[in-house]
């Protein structure tokens, strides 16, 4: 039972802290830098899935034209799950805009698939409705393919509130953005924002339809002998999820997409074969998603230790205590009168929400589920 305990207490430790500690001292030892060069302009094609989405898909339209990239090397795909509203009527307005449409709706992913096959472009850029990207976007992302070691390229997320002003970021989303620059300087980061990445075109070969085209797009330039970057200078701003529910099911659905990439390329845990990268996604991925099950593990061994000693009494407080926090944040949140002194238990009630997510997304992964079909988040 006391190695049940430290070792799931240690395994948490290591996958939120640990990890980048190690990441942050090997960055200082060994820094693989980004040869960006700001002139250079490759023809470009401009992906962004669509699925009834006409309230919200001028917006983009709007942002999507005024991005600053040469107009002669930008190709502008809408790629729509056969969408039944009136959203490719929308874009059907716009000469410039191309509109791919699944013959029936197979998924995201599907639609992308179709949109590549028809892309001219030798960079793929993938967004979808409701980013908006930087004026200065595709500029900043195209610049990384100079490096020709550069195989894919992910933006940054920002948030924006409901009036479009900029937000605060939620602490879990610096996180997030903190690793992946660690992992950029390191070697190679392990996940692309699914909102706005790019990739060659030679990358988005023999294009998945039923994986995770973000994770997926990561591994494939990793199998080319290419590497993934995260760019600070390319910015994909969204806004938060109204609905707690709805981005509750968001993180499950995220999450069983990626175990299902993840258990069909095991062979990426073979350092032989894949070096530093097979600890990267060990560490970021795969210990990241069993924190749920050494939550569970360190408490229930916890409470067959309190016989033996005070020290396991403290820690079993400590563990109670870090549950109550994030209850009261509950309470208080779900009644809309969160007192300004208890915002900071905001952090470990996402923590056990984050956790909760992948504990069901394992649930439901056991039983079969892809989550091959997806519902634009409603933001």
């Amino acid at each position: 039972m006391e190695f049940i305990f430290w070792f799931s207490i240690v395994s948490i430790i290591y996958a939120y802290i640990g990890y980048p500690v190690v990441l942050a001292v090997l960055a200082v030892f060994r820094r693989k830098t980004v040869r960006r060069d700001h002139t250079y302009c490759p023809p470009l094609s401009l992906i962004i899935t669509v699925h009834n989405e006409q309230v919200r898909v001028l917006e983009k339209i709007q942002n999507t034209l005024s991005l600053k990239y040469p107009r002669e090397k930008l190709e502008i795909i809408f790629a729509s799950d056969a969408s039944t509203d009136k959203t490719e009527e929308i874009i059907q307005a716009y000469p410039r805009l191309k509109l791919v449409r699944s013959p029936e709706r197979k998924g995201k992913e599907f639609a992308q698939k179709c949109a590549v096959e028809q892309a001219a472009g030798e960079i793929l850029v993938f967004s979808d409705v409701a980013t908006i990207i930087d004026p200065e976007g595709l500029k900043n992302i195209a610049a990384n393919f100079a490096d020709p070691t550069v195989g894919c390229v992910s933006s940054e997320d920002r948030f924006i509130d409901e009036q479009g002003r900029v937000s605060g970021e939620g602490a879990y989303v610096k996180y997030e953005m903190l690793l992946r620059r660690l992992e950029s300087k390191v070697y190679s980061l392990v996940g692309l924002s699914g909102s706005f990445f790019a990739a060659r075109r030679e990358v988005c070969a023999g294009w998945a339809v039923d994986l995770q085209s973000d994770f997926n797009t990561l591994l494939n330039s990793m199998k080319l002998g290419l590497r993934g970057i995260s760019d600070p200078n390319s910015l994909g701003w969204y806004r938060n999820i109204a609905d707690e529910k709805k981005e509750f099911n968001r993180k499950v659905r995220t999450v069983v997409r990626g175990l299902s990439v993840l258990t069909r390329n095991l062979r990426f845990f073979n350092p032989s074969q894949y070096g530093l990268f097979s600890w990267q996604l060990f560490s970021h991925k795969l210990c990241r998603w069993l924190v749920p099950f050494f939550l569970v593990t360190a408490l229930v061994s916890n409470v067959f230790l309190l016989q033996y000693s005070v020290l396991y009494i403290y820690l079993f407080g400590l563990q109670i205590a870090f549950y109550l926090l994030a209850g009261v944040h509950l309470v208080f949140e779900s009644k809309n009168s969160l007192p300004p002194l208890l915002k900071s238990l905001k952090i470990p009630y996402y923590f056990l929400v984050v956790n909760a997510a992948v504990f069901m997304a394992w649930i439901k992964f056991f039983q079969g589920e892809r989550s091959v079909y997806w519902e634009p988040s409603k933001r």
